[in-house]
């Protein structure tokens, strides 16, 4: 099923508009840096460690230059100038000795300067590398497993969320041997607002699992085995969004993760982090995912969670096109971009599935190379099991019918607990039922171009470049003042972590930034 009803010159012009208000951000983000970017180069250069009382060593480091006012200089370049003042010693210590009196250090001559330099190129180079064999591994996994097409039907996405990873691996073979394609592992509540990646394993969560790097680590050598003992690969994804969308997105590459949440205002909106924060974070983080080969998820379906999804659809288009914006400009492909959106219109409501047929098949025609990602209904779920049951599976016709590319299975009991196993079962039972049953449905049929479909996809495009229009106009960062988005208003000065932001010194150093922007 093919059918958009949107005019093709519309559809230019607002990928236009769209273009225009990520590149007004842009101009912000190239000239700032902020303390989780920091953080992560000091990670992609070997600094993984804890102190002894368990915070992050590239926590106290950046801390400390931050606190010496040189932080706008770039963390790589004062680790190279540390361990140059201070050879043999460990990078924290070196580091405070150089963050304690910075003014003191004397100038570098300018041929010891770009040696300095240099060194620290090198040094990036060979982390660089490191990463790529290690990305590199993960692919010659898949070439050696069956791995599931979503061009033939989505892939079957499901939550393991217990709080203890242990605990989430059993859970995630058991979806696995059911016939999940992904594995998502539900972050701990909250844990977006910490401006810290917890250290080691964890047992101890709220609502889901803390994101560490041993905790991927676990995951993902946990869902190797169980793939090669299936015979075809199961994807793992976590999230990449919060206070340090960079950090976790450098630590989901190097544990050979197959994607990530990570929206561009998500954070904004509804975790009330601070806009400058956001966007400069989720540049560098989707700099990371395009070289790593990771697909990201935007977030448009939580829009329509605050706002009605009737009303506010043209919200989800236009976030769409912007985040595609974003996404080029760090250099992402097409095929690495997975669009969110959801089935959520108020099911008391006439005609919602038509109305849905219609945003859906307009969200697969706007981004024809894009792994599409469909949401089940969550606003709208009852304690009625047989009914949300019900409510799920037309969101799994729609996916199979409009060719999605993965679709989060919703679970019947969404509304009282997160879900158990059995509840898993039935939700992936019942998917595999509809996509075999509805396998062809969407070469078969059609729809007016007259009639409903085809009037709600003209109508949404129509308000969703308004809606640009006023965003270009005005600039996005004004534009979620206005609660253009979600139904939510944010300013430019507020939210958590404003302080992490460092407008960068006119000799500003990062490698890596240099190896990934360059290809």
């Amino acid at each position: 099923m093919a059918q958009l009803f949107v005019d093709s010159s519309k559809i230019a012009r607002a990928r236009e508009l769209a273009r225009s208000a990520a590149l007004g951000v842009q101009a912000f983000i190239d000239r700032h840096t902020t303390v989780s970017i920091e953080r992560t180069v000091l990670r992609l250069l070997g600094i993984s460690g804890a102190g002894t009382r368990g915070a992050p060593l590239a926590n106290l480091m950046v801390d400390k230059l931050r606190e010496a006012g040189v932080l706008d200089k770039g963390a790589a370049y004062w680790l190279g100038r540390a361990l140059k003042s201070a050879p043999g010693k460990d990078p924290l210590h070196a580091i405070e000795r150089v963050a304690a009196h910075p003014d003191k250090l004397p100038a570098l001559p300018p041929e010891e300067e770009t040696q300095l330099r240099e060194e620290m190129r090198a040094d990036a180079r060979a982390a660089v590398k490191e990463l790529r064999e290690r990305i590199d591994r993960r692919t010659q996994l898949k070439a050696s497993l069956k791995v599931g097409s979503f061009e033939k039907a989505p892939w079957k996405y499901v939550i393991v969320a217990t709080g203890n990873i242990y605990d989430d691996v059993e859970q995630a073979k058991a979806a696995a041997q059911l016939g999940a394609d992904v594995i998502a592992v539900i972050r701990s509540t909250a844990q977006s607002l910490l401006d810290y990646v917890p250290h080691g394993a964890t047992t101890e969560g709220f609502g889901g699992t803390y994101a560490t790097q041993e905790n991927f680590r676990i995951m993902r050598e946990a869902l190797d085995e169980e793939s090669r003992k299936l015979g075809r690969y199961v994807h793992l994804t976590n999230y990449s969004s919060g206070l340090c969308m960079p950090e976790i997105a450098f630590m989901a590459a190097y544990e050979r993760l197959d994607m990530l949440l990570n929206d561009a205002m998500y954070g904004i909106l509804f975790r009330d982090i601070n806009m400058k924060r956001t966007f400069c974070d989720q540049y560098f983080s989707r700099r990371i995912c395009g070289f790593a080969g990771i697909i990201i998820n935007t977030g448009e379906d939580n829009y329509i969670t605050t706002a009605d999804a009737d009303e506010a659809a043209h919200t989800v288009i236009a976030s769409q096109l912007v985040n595609e914006s974003f996404a080029h400009q760090a250099g992402m492909k097409d095929e690495l971009i997975g669009f969110g959106h959801s089935f959520e219109i108020d099911p008391a409501r006439e005609d919602t599935l038509l109305r849905e047929f219609a945003m859906a098949m307009m969200v697969r025609e706007l981004f024809p190379r894009s792994p599409i990602k469909y949401m089940p209904p969550t606003k709208h779920k009852e304690g009625d099991i047989f009914f949300s049951h019900a409510y799920d599976v037309m969101a799994d016709l729609v996916a199979i019918t409009t060719g999605q590319g993965i679709q989060l299975l919703g679970m019947m009991t969404e509304a009282m607990h997160n879900p158990f196993l059995m509840d898993r079962y039935v939700a992936l039972k019942s998917a595999s039922y509809l996509y075999r049953a509805a396998r062809h449905l969407g070469e078969e049929i059609s729809f007016r171009p007259d009639g409903i479909v085809a009037r709600r996809q003209r109508d949404v495009f129509d308000q969703a470049l308004r809606l640009l229009e006023e965003v270009a106009k005005d600039g996005m960062m004004a534009a979620i003042g206005k609660a253009r988005f979600g139904d939510t208003a944010r300013t430019p000065e507020g939210g958590k972590g404003l302080d992490g932001v460092v407008e960068k010194a006119p000799d500003y150093f990062n490698p890596f930034l240099e190896i990934l922007e360059n290809g």
